[in-house]
Order: C-alpha cells, then sequence, then structure tokens
C-alpha cells in the first residue's frame, strides 16, 4: 500500500465516521435506550438524546482511521499475490480483511462506546462524571467490558457488509461500464449495511446489556449466551430485534464507505 493511499485511508475513513457518528447521534441513543434492560422511558426516553456525545466525538475519528487503514492494508497485501489474489476469492480477501479491521477498531471503540452508552442510558450524568465512575468501580477493566461481545457483533456485521457491499458495487459498475459515482458507492453500502444489521441485531442487543449491567452481576460477566437467553425469555423474539430499524447505521460502528 503506497504511502498516498495509507493517508487518503487515514484521513478519508476518520473524517467520514466522525461525520456519521455526529450526525445520526440521537437516533444511536434511542437505539440504546431501546435495548436497555430498564426499558425506553426510564432509561431517558426522549430527553438528552445528545447525551454521550463527548465520548462518540473524542473515539469516531480514530475508530474509523484504524479500521479502514487496517482493512485497506489488509486488502492490498492480500491481493498482492498467491491464492487469494485471484478474482473469484475476492469475498474471502474482504472477510478475512474487515474481519481483523474490526479486531484493531475495537481496541478503540470499546472504552468510548462503554462510557458513551452509559452516559446515554443516564441523562441526569455527564461523560465526565460516567468515565470517572467506572474508573472508580472497575478501573480500567470496566472501560473494557464487552469487548467480547462487540467484536462477535462487529466481525458478523462485516463478514456480511463488506463483500456484500463489494460485491454491488462490482455488479453496478460493471452493468453501466464505468466507475461507481460516491452517490451510488452509498446506496450500495446502504443496502449492504440494512441486510448486516438485521442479522447482527440480537449479539447489538446483548452488547447493549452486558455495558450497561451494574458491576458484579451475572450479565455484567459477559457470558453472551445467558444474556441473549435471558433477553428472549424476558421479552421474546422482539426484544432482541425491536432496535433493528435504528440500528442500520452501526452507530458508534460505523464505518462509512469511501468511494472506489
Amino acid at each position: 500500500m503506497e504511502r498516498r493511499e495509507f493517508v487518503a485511508s487515514l484521513v478519508a475513513g476518520g473524517c467520514a465516521g466522525m461525520c456519521v457518528d455526529l450526525t445520526l447521534f440521537p437516533l444511536d441513543t434511542i437505539k440504546t435506550r431501546l435495548q436497555s434492560q430498564q426499558g425506553f422511558y426510564k432509561a431517558g426516553g426522549f430527553r438528552g438524546i445528545y447525551a454521550g456525545v463527548p465520548s462518540a466525538a473524542v473515539g469516531s475519528f480514530p475508530n474509523a482511521a484504524a479500521f479502514f487503514v487496517t482493512y485497506e492494508c489488509t486488502k492490498s497485501l492480500l491481493g498482492a499475490g498467491g491464492a487469494v489474489a485471484a478474482p473469484h476469492v475476492a469475498p474471502v480477501t474482504h472477510m478475512l480483511a474487515a474481519s481483523l479491521g474490526e479486531i484493531v477498531a475495537c481496541l478503540i471503540r470499546v472504552p468510548t462506546e462503554v462510557v458513551k452508552q452509559r452516559t446515554q442510558a443516564s441523562p441526569s450524568s455527564t461523560t465526565y462524571h460516567m468515565l470517572l465512575a467506572t474508573f472508580r468501580e472497575e478501573g480500567v477493566r470496566g472501560l473494557y467490558r464487552g469487548f467480547g461481545s462487540t467484536v462477535l457483533r462487529e466481525i458478523p456485521f462485516s463478514l456480511v457488509q463488506f463483500p456484500l457491499w463489494e460485491y454491488l458495487k462490482t455488479l453496478w459498475s460493471w452493468r453501466q461500464g464505468h466507475t461507481l459515482y460516491s452517490w451510488q458507492a452509498a446506496v450500495c453500502g446502504a443496502f449492504a449495511g440494512a441486510v448486516a444489521a438485521f442479522v447482527t441485531t440480537p449479539l447489538d442487543v446483548v452488547k447493549t446489556r452486558i455495558m450497561l449491567a451494574k458491576a458484579g452481576s451475572t450479565t455484567a460477566s459477559g457470558n453472551i449466551p445467558v444474556v441473549l437467553y435471558d433477553v428472549w425469555k424476558s421479552r421474546g423474539l422482539t426484544g432482541s430485534t425491536g432496535s433493528y430499524y435504528l440500528g442500520t447505521q452501526k452507530q458508534g460502528n460505523s464505518h462509512p464507505e469511501p468511494e472506489t
């Protein structure tokens, strides 16, 4: 990967991620409150829909930049030669690159997501006070609570989203005979993101429950099957999919697609 491409992925991915996160933040707040164990109105309802925005603002650029740099570098390395460079295995290359990108990005994303979601579910508090409270009660480890569930949600999301996005771009470009315009790439990304969100919303609910759970509780231990069963038992199927229509924008985990 050339230096110019590296810088372009870093800046474009970071700026796009920050724009998406901040623009769609109110929807993310509503999604978090819908997924919280205490319920939508007890978690704040429509009040303070920008609660936690400082955490998103601080983390969105480095989070998106880390993902896209890893994604593009891995794609470039895998496509440089060998069996994975063949066109018919391109989806595998995209899956591997996206999965590695998610793991790297989660090192930045999870701490900001923990603080952000806890502030969203407690609008009377501030981002700074929530950060201090998390440090005081759980230490640095508390900032990474839900890391496993976040990775488990993000990797399947990317395994669906990015190969589908790349396929749709290739198909549309081939049909019209030239490279896609930005709006066309965005349409492909929107469709791919919606499909991926539909598949992974139950895991997103689990991630939110684990991050918001009281320290020392069963949910806070991060046992994903137990949390998923608890959601299903208490709220049924709608409890794990009810926030799907708000989850399609993948806030906090957003990877807007740059033009190719």
